[in-house]
């Protein structure tokens, strides 16, 4: 008989099947990942909490409505490209460079409008800008 130890050998863990496995698993977890999109985001703006509006003697208001008309100072523009606000924008403000452009815009309307408006503004020379909001307090009722 034979009683010579037998040399033993030490089990072995291989790692390769269990990465190929886990990497499978990562896979699949990113194939089924929803992701949100923006376009799905709800957003109800303008609100904002601010001081109370102040009376700035030399002021331009440019409405823009819910489908994207521009009002400047209660007159109705019947364009709505950036030169005609433009036009309309000099024509307000006379020549004067210290005016302060009030966009007061529909919580709803396009958002190109407003950067119609604000492009009209830089091209008239306009750099004071500000936006007209309401109030969260008066969300539901008429704005300021």
């Amino acid at each position: 008989m034979n009683f010579r130890p037998r040399p033993r050998h030490e089990p072995e863990i291989n790692l390769i099947p269990f990465i190929d496995v886990l990497l499978v698993v990562l896979i699949f977890l990113m194939l089924s990942t929803t992701y949100s999109k923006f376009t799905e985001l709800q957003l109800q703006l303008p609100v904002a909490d601010a001081q109370a509006a102040r009376d700035h003697p030399k002021e331009v208001v440019v409405a823009i409505s819910a489908d994207g008309r521009y009002v400047i100072n209660r007159v109705a523009l019947s364009g709505r490209s950036v030169d005609a606000v433009a036009a309309a924008l000099a024509d307000a403000t006379r020549g004067g460079k210290d005016i302060t452009v009030i966009i007061s815009a529909d919580a709803t309307s396009p958002h190109q409008s407003v950067v119609t408006a604000l492009e009209a503004a830089r091209r008239t020379g306009l750099g004071q800008i500000t936006f007209a909001a309401q109030t969260s307090g008066q969300a539901g009722g008429k704005p300021q």
